[in-house]
């Protein structure tokens, strides 16, 4: 009889699992593969290293008894959580269950969520959710919105302590898009994911607008436009391995030292390739991209936020093994001049950085500040002292080199000396001025020059214009009064960067007592 009654218990047991395995339904999990996307049980085991997931609260149902709900309960509420590893690291996972009421987000739903969230802060390790949710589920009122609420704010408790990766894999629309845009970083997939405070219909009815939903809130509008998005990725499987190679650059929290990364790449070699890079003439562009994969190991570069205000440029990278973040102008793009965009986007990644102690390479070629009225009206002022902010109260390790121009304001935001940059290098074509030699004569000698006409005029211009880049036109003022560390030739780049950034690794910095700092918003 006792035998029995085990075999029935145990049976039970093996049917619950079958059941929980299911979600919504066969009929509902071939919907969800016919639209390109896989399961929320699927998209765990295809992130995670195999076999390492261990669920939570897989037999959670929902409690409302309105609308019929009673007859309408899936197990797992429609959400998947639990702790799994990737590369060898925990990390805490939720993923929402489309096959599930659309992965509407009810009560249970919501437990289920801030319960990992508890955990993963409770142990220090990464939080991922993936979003594929039509949003609060209605059935549930107040009690759905409740649990966005309780969301959202185990999302900013945690933000700084622990790394926050959120994946959008399907809609996530409403109050839904608060939680991600909290988190670290936001990965999208072409033409599956969307996110909006609004949708299409809404604004139709409200605004006449009419917009499609990819327009609206699609991968590419999030990641070029908006720039609410870090990361857009083809397909599911890229967007996986994305994410995998990002979590190789971060700690666990903000409490675990710095891993180093494995490298055969050899510190010591010269970096030839520099030598010939960095053009001589001020006004000529060049990819600043080259740079990055010629100093780094393994020429290997995770550029972030890559296809948003594409005249800076950040990401992640490593140094004969050290990891570092990496924030540089891009000549390429806009002269590399800094504007609104690209001063929200490097401050973000700055403060990331600082966070999770992260050291910084900050490779600077800066014409200063976008002008015009568009920059002045949006609040130029504003957001780029966002930038200014981010590097002087950052503490990391901070290594920053001048490859060309370094002009007025912006040479004193990139973290400059000033602001208490560790060490400042410069190659011998930088140029440390207020501004360029052409504006600087038309200004300091006006005078002298208006009543010059034609050929007298050209001549004398460019003769006070060869003097000015003679004087100013190079590192060495800036190295005489100290503001500059060392210049070095462009080939032993990496090797400088490296031994610096070794002496760095142990650096504190005591900082005055406070509740935060008032950072521009």
């Amino acid at each position: 009889m006792t035998e029995t009654l085990l075999e029935d218990k145990r049976e039970l047991l093996h049917s619950l699992r079958n059941k929980s395995l299911t979600g919504g339904g066969e009929d509902r999990i071939k919907k969800q593969h016919d639209q390109g996307k896989y399961t929320a049980r699927e998209r765990i085991e295809r992130l995670i290293d195999p076999g390492t997931f261990m669920e939570f609260d897989r037999f959670v149902k929902h409690r409302c008894n309105d609308f019929g709900m009673e007859k309408n309960i899936y197990l797992g509420d429609g959400v998947v959580t639990g702790v799994a590893e990737i590369n060898n690291q925990k990390v805490a996972i939720y993923s929402q269950d489309f096959t599930c009421w659309g992965g509407a987000l009810g009560a249970a739903h919501a437990k289920k969520i801030c319960k990992i969230m508890d955990f993963a802060l409770e142990n220090r390790i990464p939080i991922i959710g993936i979003n594929d949710s039509g949003g609060a589920r209605i059935q549930e009122g107040v009690d759905a919105l409740a649990g966005y609420a309780e969301i959202f704010y185990r999302n900013v408790k945690a933000s700084g302590v622990i790394p926050q990766i959120s994946l959008i894999l399907g809609p996530c629309a409403g109050g839904a898009v608060y939680s991600p845009a909290v988190t670290d970083f936001i990965f999208m997939v072409e033409k599956i994911s969307y996110m909006f405070v609004t949708g299409p219909d809404v604004i139709k009815t409200v605004t006449h607008e009419e917009v499609t939903k990819e327009e609206l809130g699609g991968a590419s509008t999030h990641n070029e436009k908006s720039g609410v998005a870090q990361f857009k990725c083809f397909d599911e499987d890229e967007c996986f391995e994305r994410v995998r190679e990002l979590l190789a650059y971060l700690p666990r929290s903000n409490f675990t030292a710095p891993s180093e990364k494995l490298t055969s790449d050899p510190v010591y070699r010269d970096n030839l390739k520099l030598k010939e890079l960095v053009p001589t003439n001020p006004k000529k562009p060049y990819e600043m991209t080259d740079i990055i994969l010629e100093i780094v190991d393994d020429s290997h570069f995770l550029e972030v936020h890559k296809d948003y205000a594409k005249n800076i440029i950040v990401g992640f990278a490593s140094i004969g093994g050290i990891k570092i973040g990496i924030v540089a102008n891009q000549p390429s793009v806009l002269a590399g001049v800094l504007d609104i965009n690209s001063s929200c986007k490097a401050a973000r990644f700055i403060r990331l950085c600082d966070a999770f102690d992260i050291p910084l390479l900050t490779l600077v070629d800066v014409p200063g500040f976008l002008p015009g009225t568009v920059q002045e009206y949006g609040g130029i002022i504003k957001h780029g002292s966002k930038l200014l902010f981010a590097y002087a109260e950052a503490t990391v390790p901070m290594i920053t080199l001048i490859t060309r121009k370094a002009y007025g304001g912006a040479y004193d935001v990139m973290a400059s000396k000033h602001i208490r940059a560790d060490v400042n290098l410069a190659y011998p074509t930088a140029e440390i001025a207020v501004m360029g030699a052409e504006g600087a004569v038309n200004i300091v000698f006006r005078k002298e020059l208006m009543n010059l006409t034609g050929a007298a005029f050209d001549k004398k211009k460019a003769e006070l214009v060869k003097s000015y880049e003679d004087n100013f036109a190079n590192p060495y003022k800036a190295a005489e009064v100290g503001f500059i560390d060392s210049v070095i030739l462009p080939e032993e780049t990496r090797q400088r960067l490296y031994e610096y950034f070794k002496v760095l690794k142990d650096k504190k910095v005591e900082l005055p007592k406070r509740k935060h700092g008032n950072i521009q918003l």
